[in-house]
């Protein structure tokens, strides 16, 4: 592996992604992991499969510790945290889904209020701590984001990847696609 940022993520992933964040049932790994792997069954193009990858790599990209439980503030600003090395190494393509991923839990659970009731509980405290429901110009603002669809998508799988039970691969089965973004946006 010679690509410098493809080689952080797997780093990043191996030596902090068994970490929980808050009261998830599932590792930052398993997460990220379960994520790229509903986007890849769905068919979704290359840089959304390494959005949802790299959705939560904020959390766990620099030197900060993971909220403990969901008594914590859960709002780590984690989709910021990692957007401008994303949007670098990667694209816009996979950056702004990960970068609009919270707002679009918020604006679904704006105008889809049965949406909130699918949420872990972890989930939903973060939903509060980041936020809470949208005033009509943060919706219209976030309608407005070029790729605010796809962080919709993004977020649908980002509920759904907390399966305990899930067999999944290892990182490295996404070295092949985390490459081909990386090159594409640096070309």
């Amino acid at each position: 592996m010679k690509n410098k940022a493809v080689e952080r993520v797997i780093r990043v992933f191996q030596e902090r992604g068994n970490g929980r964040y808050g009261d998830e049932c599932v590792s930052q790994l398993e997460h990220a992991i379960q994520a790229a792997l509903l986007a890849e069954e769905s068919g979704a193009s290359q840089p959304l499969v390494a959005a949802a990858l790299l959705h939560d790599i904020g959390h766990i990209i620099g030197e900060c510790d993971l909220p403990e439980s969901d008594d914590e503030d859960l709002n780590d600003f984690h989709e910021e945290k990692a957007y401008q090395w994303l949007l670098v190494n990667f694209g816009i393509e996979v950056a702004d889904p990960v970068r609009l991923h919270v707002l679009a839990k918020r604006f679904l659970c704006t105008v889809e209020p049965e949406y909130a009731h699918s949420l872990s509980p972890t989930s939903l405290k973060s939903f509060h701590d980041q936020g809470g429901l949208m005033s009509n110009d943060e919706l219209e603002s976030f309608r407005a984001e070029p790729y605010c669809q796809e962080a919709l998508v993004l977020r649908r799988w980002d509920d759904l990847a907390k399966d305990e039970q899930k067999e999944i691969p290892n990182i490295e089965y996404f070295v092949p696609l985390l490459t081909v973004c990386s090159e594409a946006a640096t070309a």
